[in-house]
């Protein structure tokens, strides 16, 4: 079987990342689909660190680190200065985690989108301040484990839907993806490149220390993720044409998929049951979004 993804290689072996961590995994794919002519803004995260200590970097392009709050008003300014010296084919890849997005920098970014500033903006989401401690954010789902949210107190708050909040921008594109399906995420940051104004990637990126997983199952777990409808791989145009890009290959049990990290460990029946009837709502919505927007709805069989 022969895969679509590119060969060049603009990540070199030497980053710091922690074995099995799927953000880097992440950032390579991107940058192969976006070529060398690539600037990189690095919005405080793990990826702060991942790049590799100053003067070393194991990323091949420019390199940017900014404040947890500042990743869409950076990316702004760097492509208007870019425009300005006459580089206007450049492209500004902000990456940023799920703190640095759904939290901390939702003001600048919200602001930065609203004006649809020519960038793309990647979230690579691990599902807490992974950098930090393993806190919980807004983008930690329901039930979980965090340092902050002990088992006998876990996240009782459902996850930000960020897709949603930016596809309410209207802006030309915003897209899911994750790490096991990578011609799918290269196909969308391909896509990204060629539109003119703010693209927004939401990208699941399992975390083994966080999430108390099996550092070489994160593909695993993306993949998982995807065929119990946790994390459909969708994209949205202008805010309202939407179309799922991967369907499942048969609908598995959402506790196939918590089953494997120790976070959920606590979860009782009634639990799974909760998030399983939440997943079924939220696909069901997802799927009446494609088929209003004219896409063709394949019969899925159940695991």
């Amino acid at each position: 079987m022969s895969y679509d993804v590119p060969e060049q290689e603009l990540m070199t072996p030497g980053h710091v990342a922690c074995p099995g961590c799927g953000a880097p995994m992440a950032v390579r794919y991107a940058l192969k689909a976006l070529g060398e002519n690539t600037v990189v803004i690095i919005v405080a995260s793990c990826w702060s660190i991942i790049a590799g200590p100053f003067p070393y970097t194991a990323v091949q392009v420019p390199l940017l680190h900014t404040l947890f709050a500042t990743g869409g008003s950076v990316a702004s300014g760097v492509k208007a200065g870019l425009e300005a010296c006459g580089y206007k084919d450049t492209t500004v890849l902000t990456v940023a985690g799920d703190g640095g997005t759904f939290d901390i920098g939702i003001q600048a970014l919200s602001a930065a989108v609203e004006r649809n500033e020519d960038f793309i903006y990647m979230c690579y989401d691990n599902e807490a301040y992974m950098n930090t401690g393993i806190q919980r954010s807004s983008a930690t789902p329901w039930g979980a484990w965090t340092t902050t949210t002990p088992v006998k107190h876990p996240k009782e708050q459902p996850k930000k839907d960020m897709v949603a909040i930016m596809a309410a921008h209207r802006i030309p594109y915003t897209a899911t993806a994750t790490v096991a399906y990578p011609e799918d995420l290269i196909r969308k940051v391909k896509k990204a490149k060629d539109i003119r104004g703010s693209k927004f990637l939401h990208v699941l990126s399992p975390c083994p220390s966080g999430w108390k997983s099996e550092p070489a199952q994160s593909v695993l777990l993306s993949r998982l993720a995807v065929q119990s409808c946790v994390f459909p791989l969708y994209e949205v145009e202008h805010g309202g044409k939407y179309t799922i890009t991967v369907w499942p290959r048969e609908k598995v049990p959402v506790e196939r998929y918590l089953r494997l990290q120790g976070r959920f460990a606590h979860l009782k029946p009634e639990d799974l049951r909760y998030i399983q009837e939440n997943v079924d709502r939220e696909w069901e919505r997802l799927v009446e979004k494609a088929k209003a927007s004219g896409q063709e709805i394949p019969i899925i069989p159940s695991a």
